[in-house]
């Protein structure tokens, strides 16, 4: 059987990083934009709406201060808005792709995150996910007047939060809204719970790293459509995680484009038989000949300006070679996160291109309409785990 009617293939998924122009930090100088532009509300809307209609089942939008190298005039035009704003922006304009906004744990409160991520998840229709930062540096801390943190302290920070997160999300049970208008009952109060979290309970061993606190609850909004919003995790932070369950997919990059597919590989291996194991994704800058221009000629281009650096695979070249590439990789992964050098050039490649390219093979899941995050990754809807406490009790009475 060839490749082009093969249908037994095992079928990946594809995420698309929008931030800003792109992912090379010149990005902006091949943007068909003006400058001010990159913050509207209409640059949101069409890259997204490109993404969604290319086919992109996930869509995501990185955050954290932007490198102030990068902003200076003759240097560079750099900006970000919040990423959980854009994605609630799009949100409404959106029926089937997912919009996972990177939200800090460090040096954001973790009951605003998770507030905001239900939130999102109400307005998406169950389209929403978590992909966790933790990077601690100095000048996140001094944003908000604490000191930097680093080592062990990213990961205690980053596993407090997503603690904190799920309990709240769980702290309304399904049936806590009743709208009973004859007993004049909004809420059912026995059904609503104290997420009761406390750094010291929590880390009772080695301790918690950083300044501890506590959370009460319960959250303010009702239980996310989804139950609990995918939590997605880079490869580096999730092998510091004190509960490898905390994350249910892991972001996956390897120095070069020939060893992605071994990495993917290798954590694979390490998490059989580990209980349930996350999705994994893999991660891949790509730069494709585009409008007459060799991608090796485009990277050049953009090098002059402002050299490109970061630990990423990438891939450089055109749309049949990344079309074999990502082939392969999603024969051992869940699914790829693209970031694209350049949005408004990369991203027109590969919707006309490499994802029909891709489906012909039979290698991309099908999109889902008003489906959910935890549907593209094959999760069903989990048990509150408060009603599964009290029905536990209850049967033991």
């Amino acid at each position: 059987m060839s490749a082009a009617t093969n249908t037994t293939a095992r079928q990946g998924f594809l995420a698309l990083e929008l931030d800003g122009d792109g992912a090379h930090p010149a990005a902006w100088r091949a943007a068909a934009h003006a400058p001010a532009a990159l913050l509207s509300g209409d640059r949101i809307r069409a890259t997204v709406l490109a993404a969604e209609s290319a086919g992109f089942h996930a869509a995501t939008f990185a955050d954290g201060p932007v490198d102030a190298q990068l902003s200076r005039p003759g240097v560079g035009a750099a900006g970000r808005l919040d990423a959980v704003q854009r994605a609630a922006f799009a949100s409404p304009l959106t029926r089937s792709i997912v919009l996972v906004p990177q939200v800090d744990t460090v040096f954001t409160e973790p009951f605003h995150v998770a507030t905001q991520l239900a939130s999102l998840d109400y307005v998406s229709g169950g389209r929403a996910g978590w992909l966790v930062s933790a990077s601690g540096t100095a000048a996140e801390g001094a944003a908000v007047g604490r000191t930097a943190v680093a080592g062990d302290g990213l990961a205690g920070e980053a596993a407090a939060s997503i603690e904190v997160g799920r309990r709240l999300w769980d702290s309304w049970e399904d049936g806590a809204v009743v709208r009973d208008v004859a007993s004049g009952r909004y809420l059912d109060v026995d059904q609503l719970h104290y997420a009761d979290f406390d750094t010291e309970k929590f880390f009772p061993a080695e301790g918690f790293p950083g300044a501890g606190y506590s959370v009460k609850g319960p959250a303010i909004i009702p239980r996310p459509l989804q139950g609990q919003l995918p939590v997605l995790v880079p490869a580096e932070l999730f092998a510091q995680l004190p509960d490898p369950s905390a994350a249910d997919a892991v972001l996956v990059s390897a120095p070069s484009t020939e060893l992605l597919a071994t990495e993917v590989a290798e954590l694979r291996g390490r998490l059989d038989g580990a209980g349930p194991a996350p999705a994994i994704i893999a991660e891949l800058d790509v730069v494709l000949d585009a409008r007459g221009q060799s991608a090796a000629d485009r990277v050049a281009a953009l090098d002059a300006h402002t050299p490109w650096h970061n630990p990423r695979a990438r891939y450089v070249g055109s749309a049949e070679g990344l079309v074999e590439l990502l082939a392969e990789v999603l024969a051992a992964a869940d699914g790829v996160r693209l970031h694209p050098a350049v949005v408004d050039v990369d991203v027109e490649e590969l919707s006309r291109l490499v994802l029909p390219a891709l489906r012909r093979r039979g290698t991309l899941a099908p999109t889902l309409v008003d489906g959910t995050f935890r549907d593209l990754l094959g999760l069903g809807r989990p048990a509150n785990r408060y009603t599964a406490e009290r029905e536990e009790g209850e049967r033991n009475e």
